[in-house]
């Protein structure tokens, strides 16, 4: 076998053991010819091949026969208003514009410096977002222009109900203003520079709603604490933000954390088994905003915690699924290389849908979102070579695209191998025909399109 596909064998008999009895184990023992476990035929895509970028003619991805792609956007081209693209690139969301275009809003993790946004929050906070727009029918980038500026490490975010992106600082620093906040940039236009304060002042992730009731869920990625190796829990919670009127964010709420019902401070950032499910309760938050510049990164997790909430191990991506279901990412969680956790609005419980065994099946999943067919699209970043991964509601993991970048100034001038760059920020156009994720570095968005309705995405 080769590498890539011993990756994906692994993947496949690591999680048929999780999740399917041991006389159907054996039954579906035969290996395909092509390397994948028969376990997973008819849910994965085939073995990943060198691909050809439509746009500059290099083979940057490795991708399934039958799929193609387009790179836009990049780290350097030139935008509307004359400015350059800056790098960095990570959550992203897609909105409808009409006539088969999607305009993408994506973050920026980029910190400290000069804003690339005229009307600019902080004066020297460098991160934001640019928009861009792509034509689906015919496959090609049509314009880009920037839409928020004077953030700090725009990392993820998530789509409101209303065709807007929430933006959020993956950050607690204080340069000219306070860090760590939510931030709205409207689908078609330039976003609001002043933070959503009642939905926390802490190191945020991503966001998703609830449909039904217009909730909003957040992730923290407090980061590694000092002692995780012996068993210490890092400082990142899940929390629902409620707000006073249902598509207006700005006008305040109430924000809580999460907490195991009828028990104080679980670490659900340990290891267990596929299935295991929790039930819930929520603890609030008295005092969301600390903007003072020596306030403690820990300010909110920290009174949720005085309240018995549950802790994970570094929570970032988060999706809803149009079963209302959300879809969390702890990318430390469980053995350290990483959890997928389902919180279920309706029944107040959250279960664990997955737990990586090792590297070679999942290495540190990061962001994500879910698929129109409803298959979970996961972005790794474990720091070596660099996939994304398709899971099944059930449990089954695949590779589906791996990073294989390597330039030598065919665009920009940009030089170097960036084979181990994480991907970031994944979403399906409007019509779920295409595929959209980042390079985080160099920086550039991908499109990807192909026979999807073959495989589980």
């Amino acid at each position: 076998m080769s590498a890539i596909d011993r990756r994906t064998f692994l993947k496949g008999a690591a999680t048929a053991a999780a999740t399917i009895p041991f006389h159907t184990l054996l039954a579906r023992a035969e290996v395909h010819a092509a390397g994948r476990s028969a376990a997973l035929r008819g849910i994965t895509y085939g073995p990943l091949v060198d691909a050809l970028d439509e746009a500059t003619g290099l083979p940057l991805l490795r991708l399934p026969e039958g799929f193609r792609y387009v790179t836009f956007g990049w780290n350097g081209d030139v935008m509307a208003d004359g400015q350059r693209i800056p790098s960095r690139l990570d959550g992203m969301g897609a909105f409808d514009a009409g006539n088969g275009r999607v305009r993408l809003v994506r973050n920026h993790e980029e910190e400290h410096g000069t804003p690339f946004s005229g009307d600019a929050y902080d004066p020297i906070g460098a991160g934001g977002t640019t928009t861009v727009e792509f034509d689906t029918n015919e496959g090609r980038f049509i314009s880009a222009h920037a839409s928020l500026g004077g953030t700090e490490r725009n990392c993820a975010g998530g789509i409101t109900l209303w065709n807007s992106w929430l933006t959020c600082e993956e950050t607690t620093s204080f340069t000219d203003r306070p860090h760590g906040y939510v931030f709205e940039v409207p689908a078609g236009g330039t976003g609001n520079p002043e933070p959503i304060r009642d939905m926390g002042r802490f190191s945020h992730e991503a966001v998703a709603f609830d449909p039904v009731t217009g909730y909003v869920y957040e992730t923290e990625d407090a980061g590694a604490s000092f002692l995780g190796f012996f068993g210490a829990t890092n400082k990142s919670g899940f929390y629902r933000f409620v707000p006073n009127v249902n598509g207006r964010l700005a006008a305040g709420g109430q924000l809580f954390m999460l907490k195991v019902k009828g028990k104080n401070k679980v670490n659900l950032g340990d290891s267990y088994k596929n299935g295991q499910t929790f039930d819930v309760e929520w603890v609030p938050i008295a005092k969301p905003d600390n903007p003072n510049r020596n306030a403690p990164s820990d300010h909110v997790w920290a009174q949720g915690r005085a309240h018995g909430a549950a802790t994970f191990q570094r929570l970032e991506g988060c999706w809803t699924g149009a079963d209302r279901k959300i879809y969390i990412v702890s990318t430390n969680g469980g053995r350290g290389q990483g959890q997928i956790w389902v919180y279920n609005p309706a029944a107040e419980n959250i279960s664990l849908l997955f737990e990586s065994p090792g590297k070679d099946v999942l290495d540190k999943p990061d962001h994500m979102t879910v698929s129109p067919r409803g298959g979970l699209v996961l972005c790794e970043d474990g720091g070596g070579d660099e996939f994304l991964h398709g899971l099944t509601t059930d449990g089954q993991i695949f590779s589906f695209a791996q990073n294989n970048v390597k330039l030598r100034g065919e665009r920009n001038g940009l030089t170097g191998d960036f084979t181990h760059s994480e991907w970031a920020g994944p979403c399906y156009s409007p019509d779920g025909k295409w595929l959209f994720a980042n390079i985080f570095d160099p920086g550039f968005t991908v499109a990807i399109t192909g026979p999807w309705q073959s495989g589980a995405l």
